[in-house]
């Protein structure tokens, strides 16, 4: 693919980005008279060819960052019209309250105590990982006869012992790590974290500009099969820097060159003294236009009909992050924490401008793509998700079930609109909601039985998984 230049990139993912998705998109006066959202109602018809799944996470961005959830000073006109031509979730949830234990749930299928790996909150040395034995999504699609290539943040491990092509990804080109500093990509453990498959890349441009290239480059590609992509940014994740912000960006690369322990490359990266809502918007509004970019291309390539886009974040935002009218954020199993916008669309399977309420979170999507594409599970490794499939393609009903998170310092399960939650001291509490989206009218006092039998099935989960190490 012909080499970008910056200001040639800005201007296609900047107000040209609009004009590039002209052909799928209404324009600004349009979508201010498109159809409001009504509630999800299936489209039953016969079954036809397996979709391509474009899988795509933000990363740390909050339930509320877009304007389709409410922002009112981000503008996102990209993912919004996703939102428009397919299904919002308002009830869906990330795997947990962190960047790799979420990662770990989608591509698995299962809680992130499951596994070893899993147990990190988040994974920061070496020694932790996705073990490659361990059935994944994509090794499970491959077996089906798709293709399969993750584009962006992996963070399930680093080479030499844990990569995706060892759990299988057929193409890989990303950071292993969970942060890095986006033009240097020296990310957290202090060196250079840009691979193509299992070797080093070397690219010092905005890590944002070059992640969409290659989706770009990706979904334009003539496929002989269906293919399976994730494309995981690591925008809106700190550091706080945009496009312009490469003098920034050095001034951070020299921190961590200098650094003479973890805490000091952690410390440079979290750019305590940095950001501000303006960046922090820059960024979320700039991956909205590089999702953009990659619509366009799926367009232009003729795929978009029988393509299913995912669209989602790995867990709750954090300091810049708008998400109101939710408590906690990131790291907490509060719903700030854990409740994350979500949405799909497959134009050949499901209508557009419609909201579903159905509590969901990221092990379900793993179960509903696998069915989707007539993949089948590891019997050995049975999935903890419950397929969405018969409920987006037939109207089924979701069967009655718990969905449960469990962190070192939280414990939460939500069943109906209710919720059981642990605090950092131990503390039970019980939330409606459906009445309480903000979980400040604890109810555990006024229902001890109802507290009780959720915090039993909590403890029940939870016994079937690993213990967290006691050092």
């Amino acid at each position: 693919m012909p080499e970008l230049t910056r200001r040639a990139f800005g201007g296609l993912v900047g107000g040209g980005a609009v004009t590039a998705v002209a052909g799928t998109a209404a324009t600004a006066e349009a979508a201010e008279q498109a159809p409001a959202e009504r509630p999800f109602k299936a489209r039953p018809a016969a079954s036809g060819r397996r979709p391509n799944l474009l899988v795509i996470l933000g990363d740390d961005l909050g339930w509320a960052d877009l304007s389709s959830y409410g922002a009112p000073h981000i503008k996102t006109p990209h993912l919004d019209r996703l939102a428009r031509q397919g299904v919002r979730f308002t009830d869906a949830y990330s795997g947990s309250a962190t960047c790799s234990p979420t990662r770990f749930s989608l591509y698995t299928g299962r809680y992130p105590g499951r596994t070893p790996g899993g147990l990190a909150e988040p994974i920061n040395s070496r020694s932790q990982g996705l073990d490659p034995s361990h059935p994944t999504l994509a090794s499970l699609l491959r077996k089906a006869g798709y293709s399969t290539a993750m584009i962006g943040k992996w963070h399930c491990g680093w080479l030499p012992e844990y990569s995706p092509t060892k759990s299988g990804w057929d193409e890989f080109f990303g950071n292993h790590g969970g942060v890095l500093e986006y033009f240097s990509k020296l990310g957290q453990l202090g060196d250079y974290d840009l691979y193509e498959g299992d070797a080093t890349y070397q690219d010092l441009r905005y890590y944002t500009q070059v992640l969409t290239e290659r989706a770009v480059e990706y979904v334009g590609r003539e496929h002989d099969k269906p293919w399976l992509l994730n494309l995981n940014f690591t925008t809106p994740h700190w550091p706080w820097l945009a496009e312009g912000d490469a003098e920034t960006g050095a001034e951070i690369a020299a921190k961590i060159r200098a650094a003479t322990s973890q805490l000091e490359i952690s410390d440079a990266l979290n750019q305590w003294d940095g950001g501000s809502v303006a960046k922090y918007t820059e960024m979320v509004q700039s991956m909205d236009a590089a999702v953009g970019e990659v619509l366009a291309a799926l367009h232009r390539s003729g795929q978009d009909e029988h393509t299913l886009v995912y669209f989602a974040s790995d867990n709750g935002g954090e300091r810049w992050s708008y998400l109101w009218p939710l408590s906690g954020e990131k790291f907490v199993l509060q719903e700030g924490g854990i409740r994350v916008p979500t949405i799909v669309r497959w134009p050949h399977r499901i209508d557009g401008s419609q909201v579903s309420h159905e509590p969901n979170f990221s092990p379900d999507w793993t179960a509903t793509f696998l069915e989707l594409a007539g993949a089948r599970p590891d019997p050995a490794y049975p999935l903890d998700g419950t397929s969405l499939a018969g409920y987006l393609l037939k109207g089924a009903e979701l069967p009655e079930r718990d969905l449960f998170w469990r962190v070192e310092a939280n414990r939460a399960l939500r069943r109906g609109g209710w919720k059981y939650y642990q605090d950092e001291d131990g503390d039970d509490h019980l939330f409606d909601l459906a009445a309480d989206l903000r979980e400040q009218a604890d109810l555990a006092p006024d229902k001890p039985e109802l507290l009780a039998e959720l915090k039993a099935a909590w403890e029940e989960i939870a016994s079937g998984l690993l213990p967290y190490p006691t050092t």
